[in-house]
């Protein structure tokens, strides 16, 4: 798990960051030490478990799940929704990649000189849920646009650009 305290500012870019190796216990190191830090707004989590398990390491630590810190998972497990607070995740679209790897698995077989297309990246979905709120200081009531680094969309709308 990759823990990165946002911020526009160098020396909190360059400070060292959490990890963890997806255990329980390396969550919940993770989650004390981000507590400890006191300046951070937000965690992406690799994988829901891993949110889940920051959020209880938090809420033990002091920090609140939103109002102090809000918290993102990665894969929408059914379970996620039952917890409290439910994370907000980024729900993967597992079927249509496997349908995609599987389409460029048959035509490397059945053509095996022909180059490979670029495989087709389908569009994620954002389930925003209470784990997540705007940033402390922020205008209320006003989130701000997320959008996905690599294909510079929005990360719950397929089709859209970039700034």
């Amino acid at each position: 798990m990759r823990l990165t305290p946002p911020s526009p500012h160098a020396a909190a870019r360059s400070r060292p960051r959490p990890h963890g190796d997806w255990s329980a216990a390396s969550v919940q190191a993770a989650g004390r030490e981000l507590a400890a830090l006191g300046d951070c707004t937000a965690v992406f989590a690799a994988a829901d478990a891993m949110a889940i398990g920051v959020v209880r390491a938090l809420t033990e630590a002091g920090p609140r799940v939103p109002d102090d810190i809000s918290v993102v998972g990665f894969a929408d497990i059914p379970v996620a929704a039952y917890v409290t607070p439910p994370p907000t995740t980024v729900r993967p679209p597992f079927d249509a990649a496997a349908q995609e790897g599987i389409r460029l698995l048959v035509r490397a077989v059945e053509q095996p000189e022909a180059e490979l297309p670029p495989p087709h990246d389908p569009p994620v979905a954002l389930s925003v849920r209470a784990s997540t709120a705007p940033r402390p200081g922020a205008p209320a009531g006003r989130r701000p646009p997320l959008w996905c680094r690599r294909t510079g969309r929005h990360p719950a709308r397929a089709g859209s650009s970039g700034p």
